[in-house]
């Protein structure tokens, strides 16, 4: 008679299990609830530094071995709500540790990224600022330093975009380390401190280091999508300057 995904557990048989399970419960365990709803389990912080949590063997015990449930239905229907619960103890620590080691993880990898990513957003910004003023009137009389005040500007946030990228990619391969914990990306990088990080740009681990990107890669590091949007400043920068006749070096 296999138990499925519901059954009931008395008060009674549920002081007998944890009674059984005493030598198997994990020092970390601080607090068992019984609900309406299942059991609840309450754990002490893990840093996600302590060894993985597994469940123990208990197919040795005599108090919880498997009984056939034709020599003792009784038995062993107890003993199957014993092994249930044992997993899900276990399941449940494992699933906290998992996401205290991401967290863990991110804290040691995350470093300087806050200050690498505001020096890419002050560039990126300066580089809108310099193509922006390519279209008034002003850069016409002055066309040769206001393109080469924009090549200083691709260049440093082309800069700023590399310095970022290496610190994403790390980051990156802890996100798909981690990728079996239940917390998401941006909850883990705000669970490690780094609330603002919901807005910086990290590519999938995958795409760190490929020398090549086709246009279906919608997402890909910042020196990819800077490069773009230079090659696209450049071509309309020389457009211009083919149907104006008027050349930087002029």
């Amino acid at each position: 008679m296999p138990l499925g995904y519901s059954f009931q557990i008395t008060p009674e048989e549920l002081e007998e299990i944890f009674a059984r399970l005493q030598p198997y419960l994990p020092k970390y365990l601080t607090k068992v609830e019984p609900r309406s709803d299942g059991i609840r389990f309450e754990f002490e912080p893990f840093t996600g530094r302590e060894e993985e949590p597994y469940e123990p063997a208990t197919y040795d015990d005599p108090k919880l071995s498997y009984v056939r449930e034709a020599e003792d239905e009784a038995e062993y229907l107890l003993r199957e709500k014993a092994r249930i619960v044992l997993s899900n103890l276990y399941g449940r620590a494992r699933g906290e540790w998992k996401d205290a080691a991401y967290v863990a993880d991110l804290k040691a990898v995350v470093q300087d990224a806050p200050a690498l990513w505001k020096t890419y957003q002050h560039e990126f910004k300066a580089l809108e600022t310099a193509y922006d003023y390519l279209r008034t009137p002003e850069a016409g009389r002055e066309w040769p330093s206001a393109v080469s005040r924009l090549v200083d500007a691709q260049d440093r946030t082309m800069a700023a975009a590399i310095s970022f990228d290496l610190r994403a990619a790390e980051i990156a391969e802890v996100q798909d380390k981690h990728r079996s914990a239940d917390l998401g990306h941006d909850a883990a990088l705000k669970a490690a401190g780094y609330a603002e990080a919901k807005g910086w740009h990290i590519a999938d681990a995958s795409d760190y280091g490929k020398r090549y990107y086709s246009s279906w890669d919608s997402y890909p590091p910042l020196e990819e999508l800077v490069r773009r949007l230079v090659e696209q400043q450049d071509a309309h920068v020389g457009k211009v300057g083919r149907l104006s006749g008027t050349a930087a070096g002029q």
